[in-house]
């Protein structure tokens, strides 16, 4: 048996460094954002083409968060931690050396591949932290993903215009690399055994299913919501998802315990997340597209890229500050009050931006509110999640529930673009997004953002924790730094 690494850091290091992690992962998803407009040009390819930098890592992200989950359950958390942030090292050196758009898209998928360290440092504070830490410990982690989500469009825009565009590249490498160190110098080794099974079949099923949903997703507005390829590439997913269903009911070690994850509390948080990831995106593309119009629309407001993303910085800061928070509820009221507390705060964050969004302080208001609810509610979903799910499958678990923000999230880009281009005017000569469609992809968030609490009022009271859920690595190890630790 493997025993653990002695450990020389307090808890809060090893909380700080796995948000760091998740942190660093979601910057790269959004750094390429500002240079879409010009990868045409550096890349001697077409609009279309240059498309692919965004749908390789949304799809290498969706394929590779189960198999990283059960990886991990069977190798290690840690083990595989270090490889995914390899991988998002070797991918972000591809894409910074790259001269065309096969380099450049093959260095985005391997990225796309690191989607799974939230789940997976979420997983390995479960391991590590005594219960009373737990809950603020995973709101932090869960709410990394958003944080560098809402920070790397400003960032990001911010070295595009006063560096070459590899530098985006080279610093996204360099800092998966310093924190691949720090994970090394912190994050102690389980000594629980590795063990189980890989499902080689499931794997490919599943995969399967989710590159033809995603591509689906992704390219339906080029290819035509109703061509044969876009219902085809739909048809298979449907099938695909069938057969992986059938097959993981008979093996004895599945990729995904689908017993496990149609219990109520693990299958409606799963369904919350997919609906609140569909509206987590929402503010986002509305706000960047607003705010960047000319004024000359009558609602634009003729800032920079730069800009933009810099005025919407408050929604991270909020994210972030209410992580504290959303343990407080957790530990007093539960979980599942705390999720439904986050929807309700979205809800009134776009209820306010449909009717007001005229003035760069409704925005901010906006931006605040919806980062605050998502703070809240992402939060809570991991002890929702953990509360219902083995030690054996913590990873599995928190891997399919980050898969499924995911998918709401790349919904939300495909919906809101669609609406985006459909409903649209000429100004100046040119062609913009009318302030109907803006009004409309709000509602839409709203709606969402409510669907998301009316399901969330019917996920059962998490049940006692019994003694198969325990961590089997004690957590002293951790804590001798920490003799008084607060509650």
């Amino acid at each position: 048996m493997n025993q653990p690494e002695p450990v020389t850091s307090p808890p809060r290091a090893l909380v700080a460094v796995l948000a760091l992690a998740g942190t660093t992962v979601s910057l790269q998803q959004t750094f390429v954002i500002p240079l879409l407009p010009h990868l045409p040009a550096l890349l001697r390819t077409t609009p279309d083409n240059a498309s692919w930098a965004v749908t390789a890592t949304l799809i290498a992200g969706a394929v590779s968060i189960p198999i990283v989950g059960r990886l991990a359950d069977m190798w290690g958390k840690r083990r595989v931690l270090l490889s995914c942030l390899a991988f998002l090292v070797t991918g972000s050196a591809v894409t910074a050396l790259s001269a065309s758009l096969g380099w450049f898209v093959a260095g985005r998928a391997l990225q796309g591949t690191a989607a799974g360290v939230v789940s997976l440092g979420i997983s390995l504070l479960r391991d590590h932290l005594p219960q009373h830490r737990l809950a603020s410990a995973t709101s932090v982690m869960s709410t990394s993903l958003g944080v560098g989500a809402s920070l790397g469009i400003p960032l990001s825009a911010l070295l595009a215009q006063h560096a070459d565009w590899r530098v985006l590249f080279w610093t996204a490498g360099v800092l998966a690399a310093a924190t691949g160190v720090l994970v090394l110098l912190v994050v102690p080794r389980t000594s629980r055994p590795p063990g189980g099974r890989f499902d080689p079949l499931g794997a490919l099923l599943l995969s399967s299913a989710l590159v033809c949903l995603f591509l689906a997703i992704s390219k339906g507005g080029t290819w035509g919501w109703t061509g044969g390829v876009t219902l085809g590439s739909f048809a298979c997913a449907a099938t695909l998802l069938v057969l992986f269903g059938a097959w993981e009911l008979r093996t004895s070690q599945p990729l995904i315990d689908l017993r496990v994850s149609r219990r109520p509390q693990v299958l409606l948080t799963n369904t919350t997340s997919l609906v609140f990831g569909f509206s987590m995106l929402t503010s986002s593309l509305v706000f960047t597209q607003l705010l960047q119009l000319p004024t000359a629309t009558g609602y634009g407001f003729g800032e920079s890229m730069l800009v933009a993303g810099l005025l919407q910085a408050p929604g991270g800061v909020c994210m972030i500050a209410m992580s504290p928070v959303s343990a407080m509820i957790t530990d007093r009221c539960g979980p599942r009050a705390t999720l439904t507390a986050g929807a309700s705060v979205v809800v009134c964050g776009y209820g306010f931006a449909t009717l007001l969004h005229t003035q760069l302080w409704q925005l901010l208001v906006c931006s605040a509110l919806v980062g605050s609810g998502i703070g809240l509610a992402y939060g809570a979903m991991p002890s929702l999640i953990m509360s219902a799910v083995p030690v054996s499958q913590t990873a599995a678990a928190n891997s399919l529930n980050n898969l499924c923000r995911s998918l709401g999230t790349s919904t939300a880009s495909t919906v809101a673009g669609l609406l985006l281009t459909t409903m649209s005017t000429t100004v100046g000569g040119h062609v913009v997004p009318d302030r109907t469609a803006f009004t409309t992809i709000l509602l839409i968030g709203a709606s969402a953002a409510l669907l998301a609490l009316v399901i969330a009022a019917f996920i059962p009271r998490p049940r006692p924790a019994t003694t198969a859920d325990l961590p089997l690595v004690a957590p002293t190890a951790v804590l001798r730094h920490e003799p008084n630790p607060s509650p």
